[in-house]
């Protein structure tokens, strides 16, 4: 049977007039060019389409008015309308408001039983009353189905209610039971095109009359930029697929390869993935899909490299970060020697170390130490069982110390110490991870039980630095003599010379990234060098602590009250809040992963690996750009799995409160009436000396209308996170010895809860405040703030207290209706979570509060009921005095 007669009973569906899968669509409907957006559905047409599947799911539009109008401008051209019409939305409404307005029989792309049974029925009865056709995804209360098994579990189900409870004609039912990426390098994944084209057998053999469809384009993601090997692969899975039963799919009908004419050995490495036929398919591909990419030259694999002995090939291995190989040749090296700890002690260990020189002469990059670090654990994992055998006989050499490492009590964030523990492990150091919100008591414990040499804390928030400063006097009290080293983002060396170290008298250094941990810790366990590094560090840090007493005497601060009287100047009388139009609190339970993917800013991704540089420009990057680039490929790719596979759900809230400004506070009222206190935000003021022009010296609390002007104003909090289920995969991962896919997967589920954070931000100035309902923002604009209003959280610059994180949560039930707790120093876990406030004035602008003196410190006690012992812990960092000093000056 060819190819044409194969296809003869296969409904394409036009994939272009979607607004989520083409920039080109996108921008004709958000400029508004509707007449130049219907010539890409009459295309469709014209290159073969015979369904039109048009999306209008786009932040920044109003989806059903524009659904709405295109589809009445269809209807008035009969070179589109004479092809069905697939109206796709993840939202009802939309759904409801094309389904008005087309002529003929619609498809309705799609429901589901995720949100179980009931919802499911009534989407059912009310496509049925329009006469539509309709999608019916494979995803039920439990998630998306990804084996053969599950998806036709769901179909059946769905089968058995749509046709026996609701009547719903089976010839009018198109299951679509998940096409998924094949040849991700996840073992788990290369079954996938076979369980959708067994899955499809089944469904058509069983349930009769129905139809199966799917969205072709998925099959092939992880070749994302190599569109010959993209539509090869289309064209062999709809070979199989189409045999198997499949009688429609969203692909691109104009861009699709005919099967007879892929070169032989590209459709052969194209069968052997979608088919699942052997397990180096993917490699296979892989090998020969550079000679196909942009219809350029072939290019030949240079593998001279595997002619070479074989510690070289072990060496060029884990530098390149292969693992193709790497089996075989830790293998051929065991036969070498005598003992299987010797190729680890041997060929593997001058290969890290080759990858240690690289990276520390900034020759490497740290995504790729970190997938050195896994093809390392696999040559390990396959000597194993011969280690075991001869651990009794030949105990296993030490190897250069032991690092024991640990998020601080209270702080839940691990990414950098994960990345740490990996470049140590790679240098032959034995690591011990702690994980996070690490007791001071259990750290010391585990460092004696375990015999380290060295002790690493890692911490975030602000209530980190006063816990490390703790852990260091109790490491002194106890008589410890182990080097402590300091880390994480809100860390610093001023930080760690004035604060850590006086409490503890062995060496106390700060490591401000991974790529330097390698050389401090040689440095602290090199018995020639130590006592010569630590003085050196010992005498630097004396002459910050200097330096930094005599900068912080040089500085002055105006009294608190005279900081008040110059506040941000706001002429309240000419101003009239805006009323919200949802006021109250709005929860997100279940927010589409893929709308918040779009709003990702990559730049801090970046930074994530020590990769710096702006995002796209990174890519191109003379230095770090083939880094960069194969690092974001991976992403890309991990990506569409989390939001395919369902690895989180993202949750989020929003608060928007009656409430004035009382002084340097913000009253929260429980009634519009403002006749009932709700509770109170205390806010800080800046108190440094101006120069020059006058400023003002701004508090938060400055942007809320006073009380006594008599403007009823309000306040906004929200709370989101994208982190439930990440740090499992995370772990996943890790324990499965795949740290660089671990952390990668926790960047990712903090560039989601990031993304979260901006895309509610502005569906609040938009839809649920509403004061900014015609604002239009390119994404790159909203990541650089240039819209009306902020949203700072507490522990960050302008209001640093995160004791404040309580009253918020309190006052949004936060736990309980998004699942985001605080720990007892106020982290949020899971750690992919952010919080804060909405303001909306038009002069509210973020600042940094700066240090403030004793008597605002001892003010704001008093106005949040706390000792001025418990203000400073929390304040630490912005105190422009020492508390310890004016301890010792009172005794």
């Amino acid at each position: 049977m060819n190819q044409e007669n194969l296809t003869s009973r296969f409904v394409n569906v036009g994939e272009r007039t979607n607004v989520t899968g083409s920039a080109k669509f996108k921008k004709l409907i958000v400029e508004g060019d509707f007449e130049a957006a219907l010539a890409v559905a009459r295309e469709q047409v014209e290159n073969g389409a015979q369904v039109i599947d048009v999306n209008m799911d786009e932040a920044m539009l109003d989806s059903e008015a524009a659904m709405v109008r295109f589809l009445n401008l269809i209807a008035t051209e009969p070179a589109i309308s004479r092809v069905p019409i697939m109206i796709d939305s993840s939202k009802w409404s939309v759904i409801e408001a094309g389904l008005k307005c087309v002529q003929g029989k619609a498809i309705v792309n799609s429901i589901s039983m995720k949100e179980g049974e009931e919802a499911f029925i009534a989407q059912a009865r009310a496509v049925r009353r329009y006469g539509a056709a309709t999608v019916v995804m494979a995803f039920d209360e439990k998630g998306q189905a990804d084996t053969e098994a599950r998806k036709f579990e769901i179909c059946e189900r769905s089968y058995r209610i749509l046709v026996d409870k609701v009547g719903f004609p089976p010839e009018d039912i198109i299951f679509d039971p998940n096409i998924f990426a094949i040849a991700t390098g996840i073992e788990e994944h290369n079954n996938y095109a076979v369980d959708f084209i067994e899955a499809t057998r089944r469904i058509r053999k069983e349930l009769p009359h129905c139809h199966v469809s799917g969205g072709v384009s998925n099959v092939s993601f992880s070749f994302r930029g190599n569109e010959p090997v993209r539509q090869a692969m289309h064209s062999v899975f709809l070979y199989h697929a189409i045999r198997a039963g499949m009688d429609m799919g969203i692909v691109n009908a104009g861009q699709l390869a005919v099967y007879e004419d892929i070169p032989a050995e590209l459709r052969e490495r194209c069968e052997d993935v979608i088919l699942n036929k052997r397990p180096d398919a993917t490699d296979r591909l892989l090998e020969i899909a550079e000679q196909f990419k942009g219809g350029g030259k072939k290019r030949e694999v240079d593998l001279k490299w595997r002619e070479a002995p074989v510690a070289e090939r072990l060496t060029h291995s884990l530098v390149h970060g292969i693992t193709e190989w790497i089996d075989e040749d830790t293998e051929e090296a065991r036969k070498l020697f005598d003992k299987p700890l010797e190729v680890i002690e041997g060929p593997l260990m001058d290969g890290m170390n080759v990858v240690g020189d690289l990276f520390g002469a900034g020759k490497m990059f740290l995504p790729q130490v970190v997938k050195s670090a896994r093809v390392m654990k696999r040559a390990v994992a396959w000597l194993m069982p011969y280690l075991e055998e001869e651990k009794a006989k030949n105990p296993v050499k030490e190897k250069k110390g032991k690092v024991l490492l640990a998020t601080v009590k209270g702080d839940v964030h691990d990414i950098g110490k994960n990345i740490v523990g990996v470049v140590l492990q790679c240098n032959n150091y034995d690591v011990v991870d702690m994980g996070v919100m690490v007791p001071c008591a259990k750290i010391l414990d585990a460092a004696r039980k375990e015999e380290a040499n060295i002790i690493g804390l890692s911490g975030l928030i602000t209530p980190s630095l006063d816990e490390m400063c703790y852990v260091a006097a109790e490491m002194q009290r106890e008589g410890m003599n182990l080097p402590l080293l300091i880390g994480g983002a809100t860390t610093s060396k001023i930080h760690t010379a004035v604060k850590v170290a006086p409490n503890y008298q062995s060496p106390v250094v700060y490591v401000i990234d991974a790529s330097r941990a390698v050389g401090v810790v040689g440095n602290l366990l090199s018995a020639g060098n130590r006592d010569a590094y630590a003085a050196s560090i010992r005498e630097e840090y004396a002459k910050m602590r200097d330096a930094h007493s005599l900068q912080q005497e040089a500085k002055t601060r105006v009294a608190i009250a005279a900081a008040r009287a110059n506040r941000v100047p706001i002429d309240w009388e000419a101003y009239e809040p805006p009323q919200p139009l949802k006021p109250g609190i709005t929860v997100f339970d279940d927010y589409d992963l893929a709308e918040l993917a779009s709003c990702i800013d990559w730049k801090p991704f970046f930074e994530t690996w020590e990769l710096s540089g702006r995002y796209p420009d990174i890519l191109e990057d003379e230095v770090v750009g083939e880094v960069a680039t194969s690092l974001f490929a991976d992403a890309q790719a991990m990506l569409q799995r989390l939001i395919g596979e369902k690895w989180t759900t993202a949750r989020g809230m929003v608060g928007l409160w009656p409430a004035n400004a009382v002084g340097d506070d913000i009253e929260v009222y429980a009634d519009e009436g403002r006749t009932k206190l709700a509770a109170r935000f205390h806010t800080l003021r800046q108190q440094m000396a101006r120069e020059g022009r006058a400023r003002a010296h701004n508090a938060l609390s400055d942007f809320v209308a006073p009380k006594e002007s008599g403007r009823p104003d309000w306040l906004g909090g929200f709370v989101v996170t994208a982190g439930h289920g990440i740090e499992e995969k995370a772990r996943e991962f890790k324990a499965n010895g795949d740290d660089y896919n671990g952390i990668l997967a926790q960047a990712l589920g903090d560039r989601l809860a990031e993304a979260f954070a901006e895309r509610l931000h502005e569906r609040v100035r938009r839809e649920i405040w509403g004061y900014a309902p015609d604002e239009t923002l390119s994404n790159e604009e909203l990541i650089a703030e240039k819209y009306q209003g902020i949203r700072p959280a507490p522990g960050y610059p302008s209001c640093p207290d995160h004791t404040e994180k309580r009253t918020l949560f309190d006052l949004l039930d936060a736990e309980n209706a998004v699942g985001v707790e605080l720990t007892e120093s106020y982290a949020m876990w899971p750690g992919s979570a952010v919080s804060g406030f909405y303001f909306a004035h038009p002069q509210s602008r973020y600042f940094g509060l700066g240090r403030i003196g004793q008597d605002q410190v001892e003010d704001y006690a008093k106005r949040k009921g706390m000792t001025v012992q418990e203000v400073e812990r929390w304040l630490a960092p912005n105190l422009a005095y020492d508390p310890n000093a004016k301890k010792a000056e009172a005794a």
